[in-house]
């Protein structure tokens, strides 16, 4: 049977509404169609700007919903986790947009999900999703029918049991924007398995890297072939100036662009040997971007430090603003 399409809403910063088109139908979603649905939808641009990030518990946001299947961005600070749960009645597919999570399932090893590989599921599927890694990740979710209930369960020995109050419904708030209705769904949030503030998720990051002087970065892109990357939103570029042959990508699209086997990579990212220098403003921001990089096997990307400030005060060529 041919499906129709329709559309995904998604908001981006410019207060547009984006639109990515999703298969749809009448028929509950085999989890092969959901798996192609998350996919789709998190190579979509628009909805990365709906995203939080919350050190105090998951960030989680219903985006769609139609008659046969929803779709729920969530986001992961590390040490973040779900708990055991399954999804009721409904079917389930969810794929990692950008960090890693790691899926434990009663009596199986820990399997670590990196971005663009989703994952599948029929219904009373058990599983705890978690974030062990040093950086956030985010994740899109696909359930159908769309989901409605979900049951919590704790380890007591080697056996799974139900919470004493296990089942909650999803509670629905309807708002419009730009004449669209948005159904915005939240459920309660599992219970915090660990606090991290973003000072401790900032160290965790530079810890990894092998972070560059402005003069150090320069060395690398004029002789050893290394790409520079301004990670700054246009506003700030036309405040404080830009870098010559610096490439512009922000961050909200960074990981599909270097990612060797996303559809959307640029021309020069075709392996993970490739060594980006991300840069911000201050050295903030780029930490973590260069972390999410080498989440995805660019094991040598790195920022600077100091980022474009440091740059213009060592007196190093930029473009001055306009």
């Amino acid at each position: 049977m041919q499906l129709a399409t329709e559309e995904v809403l998604a908001q981006d910063t410019r207060n547009t509404v984006i639109a990515a088109e999703i298969p749809s139908g009448t028929l509950s979603k085999t989890p092969a169609e959901l798996a192609d649905i998350v996919s789709t939808f998190a190579s979509s641009v628009g909805w990365m700007d709906r995203v939080r990030l919350r050190t105090e518990d998951r960030w989680y946001e219903r985006l769609y919903h139609g008659p046969d299947y929803d779709i729920w961005a969530i986001s992961w600070m590390p040490g973040q986790s779900t708990g055991f749960h399954d999804h009721g009645e409904s079917s389930g597919a969810f794929v990692v947009a950008t960090g890693i999570l790691q899926e434990h399932r009663h009596g199986e090893q820990p399997l670590a999900i990196p971005p663009g590989q989703p994952r599948t599921f029929g219904p009373d599927y058990t599983h705890d999703v978690r974030n062990v890694y040093l950086a956030p990740a985010i994740s899109i979710h696909a359930y159908s029918p769309p989901l409605n209930e979900m049951n919590e369960y704790e380890l007591h020995g080697d056996q799974l049991v139900p919470r004493e109050v296990a089942s909650e419904r999803v509670e629905t708030l309807d708002r419009e924007t730009h004449g669209q209705e948005w159904q915005v769904q939240r459920s309660k949030p599992a219970a915090r398995t660990g606090a991290t503030s973003i000072e401790q998720v900032l160290s965790a990051a530079r810890a990894r890297l092998q972070r560059l002087s402005p003069e150090e970065a320069h060395d690398a892109v004029a002789n050893a072939g290394a790409v520079l990357v301004d990670i700054r939103p246009e506003a700030q570029r036309a405040i404080e100036g830009s870098i010559p042959g610096a490439l512009l990508v922000e961050r909200n699209v960074l990981e599909w662009r270097f990612d060797p086997a996303s559809s959307a990579r640029l021309p020069v990212a075709t392996d993970h040997d490739l060594q980006v220098i991300v840069f911000c403003s201050e050295g903030y921001t780029s930490s973590l971007a260069a972390a999410a990089l080498q989440d995805l096997g660019l094991w040598r990307a790195t920022d600077i430090v100091g980022g474009f400030h440091a740059w213009h005060a060592k007196g190093l060529r930029i473009v001055p603003p306009r």
